[in-house]
C-alpha cells in the first residue's frame, strides 16, 4: 500500500539515476559494472536495509586473526569473483588454501572424502566402495533427462544409484553448502554442468565423467582476501563511487512513463527516490514483494523460494590436536547437529598456526529451532559434538564465537531455472528493471557477482540509446 505521508523527493535532474536495492556482495558488484557501463557522471544510489553492506559476508576479529563469520571462501574455478578482486586492487591480497583433503566423519571415524565426484555423485561406483554400496541400476539406453527437464537430486541418485550414495555422500554435501534437503533441491539448479550431461547420457556416472575432468594443474579451485572478504566488499564499493544509504528500506516500486519511483526510508518519514532503473538485489520474498503490483509473473516466480537457516561457531584452542585435513562433513543419519567443520587454521595458512582456529556449521532446512537456543548452549553442543567427531575430549576454548544467520541460503526447488527464465521474461516488458543474487542465480560469493554484474550489464543495455 502507498504511504499515506507526502514523500520527500531526493535525485539530480537530468542525470542517468540507478538505484540498486541491497548492499550484498550482488549489489554492489552491480553497481561496479553500472559504475563500468554508464559512466562517471552516472547516480548509483545502493539501498540497504541493515547498518552494513556485505550481506552474508561478514569478518571479524577473532584470536587476534582475520576470520569469516559468514560465507568463507570463493570459488576461483570460475573468473568472477577473482576477477572482481583483481580489478578492485585486491589481486596481491588473493590467497589460497593448503593442499589438504576433506574427510567424512562416519561413526565417529574421520575417512577420506572419495576423489572423482560431482558433489559427492561418483563418475566411477568403484571409487566410493570403501563408503558406500554403489551399484548403478539398469539403464534403458536413453537419456536420462530430456531438454528442459528437471528433477531433484535425491530423485536421480537414489534411482540410479542408490539410498547409501544418497546418504553418506551427496546429502552431505549438498548439506555442506545449501544447508539443503536433497530431494527438494533442482538438479538443473545446483548442478547446471550435469544437468545437460544428462540430456546425452544414459547412466549417471557416464555424465559424471564426461564433466569431473582433473582441475588444470597449478589452478586452485578456491581462494579468499587476506584480511579478510570484508575488504572485497568495501573495496568495490569503493571502485563503483556509489552513494551509500543504509538503514534505508526499499518499500515500494511504482512505474512512471520516465523510469521508477522507488519509496524508501521509514514509514513516518518517506523518501521517494526517481530513478532511470532499478536493480532489486535482495531475498527471494522482499523482491516479490516489490514486483507484485508491477509484475506479478515475475513475483509469482520469486515468491515459492524457501530459505534455510544455519548458526556458525568459532573456536580458537592454543593446544589442540587437529588431524591433517582441511575439514569433515557429516550425513545427517549420524544424528549430530554438527553438519560440517572447517579447520580454518590448518586449511588457510595465511591464518598462522599460533592457535588453532575451527569453524562449526549447524543446522539443516527445517531445523530452525535451533536457531532459538542461547548462545551458550549452542557453543556447548557445537564442541561438545566436534570432540566426539574427532574423537578426543577438546579443551575449553580460549575465544568463542556464535554467529546466526536466519534465512541465509535459499533453497531451488525442481522447475527453478525455468521459473526464474519466465520471471526475467516478463521483466523485460518493464524497462529498467532487473533481479539479481542468490535468490535467483546460486549461492556463492562468485555466482552472486556473476548475478549483479549481468543484472547491471541487462540495465545498461536497456537505457542505452536507441538509434
Amino acid at each position: 500500500m502507498s504511504p499515506v505521508t507526502p514523500a520527500r523527493v531526493t535525485g539530480t535532474p537530468g542525470r542517468t539515476r540507478v538505484l540498486v536495492a541491497g548492499g550484498g556482495i550482488t549489489g554492489v558488484a552491480a553497481a561496479h559494472r553500472l559504475r563500468e557501463r554508464l559512466g562517471p557522471d552516472a547516480e548509483i544510489i545502493v539501498a540497504e536495509q541493515s547498518m552494513r553492506l556485505g550481506g552474508k559476508i561478514r569478518t571479524a576479529d577473532f584470536a587476534g586473526r582475520a576470520v569469516e563469520t559468514g560465507a568463507e571462501s570463493l570459488l576461483a574455478a570460475r573468473p568472477e569473483a577473482v576477477d572482481l578482486a583483481r580489478a578492485v586492487g585486491l589481486g596481491d591480497a588473493i590467497v589460497h588454501p593448503a593442499d589438504l583433503k576433506p574427510a567424512l566423519s562416519i561413526g565417529g571415524e574421520l575417512v577420506d572424502f572419495p576423489a572423482g565426484h560431482m558433489m559427492g555423485i561418483p563418475g566411477d561406483p568403484a571409487d566410493v566402495a570403501a563408503i558406500a554400496d554403489a551399484k548403478e541400476r539398469p539403464d534403458n539406453g536413453l537419456p536420462i533427462l530430456e531438454p528442459g527437464q528437471d528433477v531433484s537430486v535425491g530423485a536421480l541418485v537414489r534411482s540410479r544409484l542408490g539410498d547409501d550414495v544418497l546418504d553418506r555422500l551427496v546429502s552431505p554435501m549438498l548439506a555442506g553448502v545449501y544447508a539443503g534437503d536433497v530431494d527438494r533441491l533442482s538438479v538443473r539448479a545446483v548442478m547446471p554442468q550435469l544437468a545437460a550431461a544428462l540430456e546425452r547420457h544414459a547412466r549417471l556416472t557416464e555424465a559424471v565423467a564426461e564433466i569431473k575432468r582433473p582441475a588444470p594443474s597449478g589452478k586452485p579451485v578456491f581462494a579468499t582476501i587476506d584480511g579478510g572478504l570484508d575488504r572485497l566488499v568495501t573495496a568495490t564499493s569503493a571502485a563503483a563511487r556509489a552513494e551509500i544509504r543504509l538503514g534505508m528500506t526499499v518499500r515500494e516500486l511504482r512505474e512512471t512513463a520516465q523510469g521508477w519511483e522507488v519509496i524508501t526510508g521509514p514509514v513516518p518519514d518517506p523518501i521517494r527516490v526517481t530513478a532511470d532503473a532499478v536493480v532489486l538485489a535482495v531475498p527471494a520474498s522482499p523482491a516479490a514483494d516489490l514486483l507484485r503490483a508491477v509484475a506479478p509473473e515475475a513475483a509469482a516466480a520469486l515468491s515459492g523460494v524457501a530459505y534455510a537457516s544455519v548458526a556458525l561457531a568459532a573456536f580458537a584452542f592454543d593446544k589442540v590436536d587437529l588431524p591433517e585435513r582441511s575439514g569433515f562433513l557429516t550425513p545427517a543419519s549420524e544424528g549430530k547437529t554438527v553438519k560440517a567443520a572447517t579447520f580454518a587454521s590448518k586449511k588457510w595458512p595465511h591464518l598462522g598456526r599460533r592457535r588453532q582456529i575451527v569453524r562449526v556449521s549447524m543446522g539443516r532446512l527445517g531445523e530452525e529451532a535451533m536457531l532459538q537456543y542461547d548462545d551458550a548452549t549452542l557453543a556447548k553442543t557445537a564442541l561438545r559434538e566436534l570432540g566426539e567427531h574427532l574423537g578426543q575430549r577438546l579443551p575449553d576454548p580460549v575465544e568463542q564465537r556464535i554467529d546466526r544467520w536466519g534465512g541465509a541460503l535459499p533453497q531451488y526447488a525442481p522447475g527453478h531455472v525455468a521459473r526464474v527464465a519466465a520471471a526475467r521474461e516478463a521483466l523485460a516488458r518493464h524497462r529498467g528493471l532487473a533481479i539479481a543474487g542468490a535468490a535467483v542465480d546460486g549461492v556463492g560469493i562468485a555466482a552472486c557477482i556473476a548475478s549483479g554484474r549481468d543484472a547491471a550489464d541487462r540495465i545498461a543495455d536497456a537505457l542505452a540509446p536507441t538509434v
